[in-house]
Parts: structure tokens; C-alpha cells; sequence
């Protein structure tokens, strides 16, 4: 068995395949008897094999998607157990990057790898993602050093196991697509789509309790994970169907990779502040990343249309449930992720703090309250998967973006300090719409494509959705500053000033880029004790700057500048909603998926 492992590890081949091959040559000398010699052809899977198969890749998956968001709350106790402050000039690439480095090369990376899957095997390509996350995750937990070699480790280690998760997002749907029927596609699909939508919901509630506790157990609760999905997969997962022979499409995956990696750089390095300007989105260097970035995807699009066998065969677009399907999934993407942020934001910026919580604890408590979107998500996207498979996807797809725009208008009309229950209900509701989507949505794409194409096309779907979070940010983050730089430095100079603050430094803490204080309202801190000198704090009454830097200060300075921020970008997600909305009403042909 050792030989049929290391062989496996070398050759690429399978564990089956291996045994087959020393039974015909039999074993070394002096190896003793033969290596199960009954086994002459790979065995056909069994009934159950299809349960192992999604119970294994939901793992996969619910592991991938927490770890794409378990930073967002925990990273100020990572970044203070390295001895890093976050809110430092020089340190937001750092905070920006620890974030959003996993989910970039994710988003570049899945399509290629969704493409070795149809050649080299699906199964061997996911369990190979499973131990590559797994080794990043150990050396994630052992992270040395301390300021900013640790945060340039914990950055490049995390773009490492963004290579495992891709592996895996890209073919852990085609696998499932590969071995349940049609008519049960739905609920498989829906099982794994929970894992991979709740699992990013997850990771705040998990991110904020270990962090509390110990900021390396964020690292570590990925290892026994890990280790039992790759150990399991490895004896388990089997390629049952024939692979697609071809050359790799090396400047395909070339310029595809630079021209994506180019824009979401950009996108990313665009919502900083930029010589005196509230955004980045003039400088040279943002600009020049769009061109390259753009003239790269161009020359990628053109050279595809050209190769007989490209990553990315786009005659796929020509089949409408995969062409609007994925549109839907990017706009469903973008318009969730920007809701993510920005309730983040408004939980541990203004809510928690004004009903008494203080800045350090509210990461984990804006998860708590959280919770019902994710309650809302787990209960419907079961049901809908289930009864997508026996009525069809569409009505579903359609339904549950509709419930999503409806339950952005009502976060709109809430008040910055809002009734729980109210803002509960429409967190659920918001969850329902989302769980409505998610499986009829992945089965429109998966079902569309020819059973041979089933890892590109798993893996562009995934490119969606990674790349609309990816873009969120951008988008979400420019609409929330338009609005902060409108009203917050005014307000902000009023409040310090009438507080006994000298008027000269009051404004230069008001002339701070509003991104420091939207930073630190969604990482926990109080912006007042950032920003303002402590030279100047001791300068005046110690009652008044108790007030400053109390718990009700800078959330009642926040509330009306944010919420402005607040409607452009609920409406804007409103929009994205009802545009999938329409997007899963045109997803509508003949499907082409071999049974």
C-alpha cells in the first residue's frame, strides 16, 4: 500500500489503477505476496459512493469558504498578536491583502484548474486542493516573526492555500455533477452551496470566538479538517468517467491570470486614499493596472476564440442556462458580498457601541447578531434545491433575488440605530432569498454543459462568484466613502470642537481619509483613540475626553454620513438583485449534461 501511495503521489495516477499495475508485474523481489490481488478493473461505484462523494466535498468546500472570511473579523487579534497596528499608513496593503489575496488568486485560478480536472482527473485535482490547504494551514499556524515580515508571511501563505481552495471550488461541483442523476443534482447542489455561502457566514462567528481566545487557533481549526478530508478523499474519491485529452493552454491561463490579477489589484489598491484625494481611482498605478489588466483579458478572449482546445472553451456562452446563469451568479456574488461589509460595518461601527458594547468586543457580537442571515440561508436553500429538482430551477432563481431586493429596501429604511427584531427579520429574509438561489442557480450552469466540460465550466462558475466578492469590495467600499466624504470630516470637526478640541486639531483629525475611520469601525477599534494624539486628548478635560474616546462618540458622529453611504450601496445591491432577477428568467434552454 506505502508503493501505491508514493506511486500515486509521483505518477499522478490512481490507487486503483496502481494495483492494477503491480498485480500484472507483480511485486518487487522479496516485496512478499501480491497487493490485493482480486482487484483486476476499477470498481464501478456503488449506491452510496454518491453520499461519500457530497459529504466529503461539502467539507471541502465549508472548509474553502471559512477561511474566506474568518480574517474579516479576527484579524485585529492577528494583527496584535504579530505586534502590527492596522490602522498605520503604511500598513492598510497589508490589512487589504491579508483579506483578499485568498479570495483573488481563488477567483484567477479556478477556471485553469477546473480545466486539469476534465484532463487529469477530477477527483486527483480536488485531493490534491485538500492537502495543499491543509499543509498552508499548518504553516499558517506556525507563523514566525513579528510586524511586517509575519504579515508578508501570513499574506503569501494565504495566497498558497488559495491555490489548495481553488483546486477544490473548481471541481468539487463537477464532481457531484458527475455522479448524482439529474433528478437529484438539485438537493446535492444545494447541500453544497450552503457549505460554500453559510460557510463564509460561519467563519465570522468561528473567526470572532477563537480569536477571542487565541488568535493561532483561527490557523488551526483548519488543520483537523484538513487532514480528514484529504486522507478520506485520497481512499475514497474515484474518476468514474472518461478525461478529455489536450495540450495545456499556456497562454491562455497566462494572460487570463495577469489581466484578472491586474483589475482586482486594481480595484483593490483604488479605495485607498491617493495625494490628498479620497480614492486612489486617478493615480498611475491604478490606471495602468486597468489598461494592462483589461488589454490582457481582451488578448486572452481573442487568442481562446482562435485554439482548438482552449482553457476556456467560450462556444459554452452559446448555451443560454450557462451564459445567464453565470451573469446571475456574478450579480448575486457582488450584491451579497457588499451586504456582508457593510453590516460589519454598521454592527461594530455604530450598533453594538451605542447599546453599550465596547469596540474590542464587538467583532464577535456583530457575528452573534448576524446569525439570522445565515438561519434564513441553511433553511431554504435545502427545500429549494429539493423542489428545484422536481419544478424546475427558474421559479426559484427568480424568487429568491426578488426576496433579496425587497429585503435591501427595508434595510434602507431602517434608522442607524435600529429595533433588533426589525433588523433581524430582514437579515432572514435576505438569507431566504440567498438560499432560494444559490442550488437552482448552480444547477442551471452545471446541468447546461456537456458531461466532458463539467470541470471548466464548475470552474468559471466559481470564478463568478469569487471575482463579484472580489469586485464588492471595490464597488461597495467607493459607494460607503462617496458618502462618508460628504458629511463625516464636518460633523467630525463640529463634535471634537464643541468637546474643547482647539480648532486647528480638530480639523487635521477631520482631514484623515474617511477609509481610516470605515477601517476601523470594521475591524473594531475606536477611530477616536487612533487618530487623535494623545498629547492632544491630555491637553483637555479628562471629562471630555472620556467623552471622545467613550463607547457613543464616534458612533453618533458616524450614523448620518453612513447611512447616506449606506443607501447608495443597498441600492446599488437592490439593482444587482433585480438584474439577476432577469438574468435566471433568460437561463432557460435545453440542457446538454450527459445523465
Amino acid at each position: 500500500m506505502a508503493i501505491c501511495v508514493s506511486y500515486t503521489l509521483l505518477a499522478g495516477t490512481s490507487r486503483d489503477t496502481c494495483i492494477i499495475q503491480l498485480n500484472r508485474v507483480g511485486p518487487p523481489s522479496g516485496a512478499g505476496p501480491p497487493l490485493e490481488s482480486s482487484v483486476t478493473t476499477p470498481k464501478k461505484p456503488g449506491p452510496g459512493y454518491k453520499w461519500m462523494v457530497l459529504s466529503n466535498t461539502t467539507l471541502g468546500m465549508l472548509a474553502a469558504a471559512i477561511n474566506s472570511s474568518i480574517l474579516l473579523i479576527s484579524l485585529p487579534a492577528v494583527f496584535r498578536g504579530i505586534g502590527l497596528k492596522a490602522l498605520d499608513p503604511g500598513n492598510i496593503d497589508y490589512l487589504l491583502w491579508a483579506i483578499i489575496g485568498y479570495l483573488i488568486v481563488i477567483a484567477v485560478l479556478v477556471v485553469a484548474f477546473g480545466r486539469l480536472g476534465d484532463q487529469f482527473g477530477r477527483a486527483r485535482m480536488y485531493n490534491i486542493g485538500f492537502a495543499i490547504f491543509t499543509a498552508a494551514s499548518v504553516a499558517l499556524s506556525l507563523m514566525p516573526g513579528e510586524g511586517g515580515s509575519a504579515a508578508l508571511y501570513l499574506i503569501i501563505v494565504r495566497i498558497i492555500q488559495g491555490v489548495g481552495g481553488a483546486l477544490i471550488m473548481a471541481n468539487a461541483t463537477a464532481i457531484l455533477t458527475d455522479v448524482f442523476p439529474p433528478h437529484q443534482r438539485g438537493i446535492a447542489l444545494a447541500v453544497n452551496m450552503v457549505a460554500t455561502v453559510g460557510g463564509q457566514f460561519i467563519g465570522l462567528i468561528i473567526g470572532g470566538l477563537l480569536a477571542d481566545a487565541n488568535w493561532r487557533l483561527v490557523f488551526w481549526i483548519n488543520v483537523p479538517i484538513g487532514i480528514i478530508g484529504t486522507v478520506w478523499g485520497f481512499y475514497n474519491l474515484r474518476d468514474h468517467r472518461s478525461r478529455v485529452s489536450h495540450k495545456i493552454d499556456v497562454w491562455g491561463n497566462v494572460t487570463f491570470a495577469v489581466g484578472l490579477i491586474l483589475v482586482l489589484t486594481a480595484i483593490t489598491e483604488g479605495i485607498q486614499p491617493y495625494e490628498g484625494h479620497v480614492m486612489a481611482w486617478t493615480s498611475p498605478m491604478v490606471v495602468t493596472c486597468f489598461a494592462v489588466g483589461l488589454f490582457a483579458l481582451v488578448a486572452f478572449y481573442m487568442y481562446e476564440r482562435r485554439i482548438e482546445r482552449p482553457m476556456f472553451d467560450f462556444k459554452l456562452f452559446r448555451l443560454k442556462p450557462f451564459a445567464y446563469g453565470n451573469l446571475a451568479g456574478l450579480l448575486a456574488s457582488m450584491a451579497r458580498g457588499g451586504l456582508q461589509f457593510m453590516l460589519i460595518i454598521w454592527l461594530q461601527g455604530i450598533w453594538l457601541p451605542l447599546h453599550g458594547y465596547s469596540f474590542e468586543e464587538t467583532p464577535l457580537w456583530s457575528a452573534i447578531f448576524m446569525v439570522p442571515l445565515t438561519v434564513g440561508m441553511l433553511a431554504a436553500a435545502p427545500v429549494a434545491g429539493y423542489l428545484s429538482d422536481r419544478f424546475g430551477e427558474r421559479p426559484f432563481a427568480i424568487g429568491g433575488m426578488l426576496v433579496g431586493a425587497a429585503a435591501f429596501i427595508g434595510l434602507m429604511l431602517l434608522p442607524a440605530d435600529f429595533n433588533y427584531a426589525l433588523f433581524a427579520f430582514l437579515l432572514l429574509l435576505n438569507g431566504l432569498g440567498t438560499g432560494l438561489f444559490i442550488a437552482p442557480n448552480a444547477t442551471q450552469i452545471m446541468n447546461a454543459v456537456p458531461a466532458q466540460e463539467r470541470g471548466q465550466a464548475s470552474g468559471m462558475r466559481a470564478t463568478a462568484v469569487n471575482a463579484g466578492t472580489v469586485l464588492s469590495i471595490g464597488v461597495f467600499f467607493s459607494l460607503m466613502l462617496v458618502g462618508l466624504a460628504q458629511m463625516l470630516p464636518q460633523s467630525m470637526q463640529a463634535g471634537l470642537v464643541a468637546q474643547g478640541m482647539p480648532a486647528d486639531i480638530a480639523r487635521q483629525v477631520a482631514s484623515a481619509p474617511p477609509v481610516a475611520s470605515l477601517f476601523a469601525a470594521f475591524l473594531g477599534y475606536n477611530p477616536m483613540g487612533e487618530l487623535i494624539p494623545a498629547s492632544a486628548l491630555s491637553a483637555i478635560p479628562a471629562v471630555n475626553a472620556a467623552t471622545i474616546t467613550g463607547k457613543t462618540f464616534f458612533p453618533t458622529l458616524m450614523s448620518a454620513p453612513f447611512m447616506e453611504g449606506l443607501k447608495f450601496a443597498f441600492t446599488f445591491s437592490m439593482l444587482l438583485n433585480l438584474i439577476s432577477a432577469a438574468a435566471s428568467w433568460r437561463a432557460v434552454g435545453k440542457p446538454e449534461a450527459a445523465h
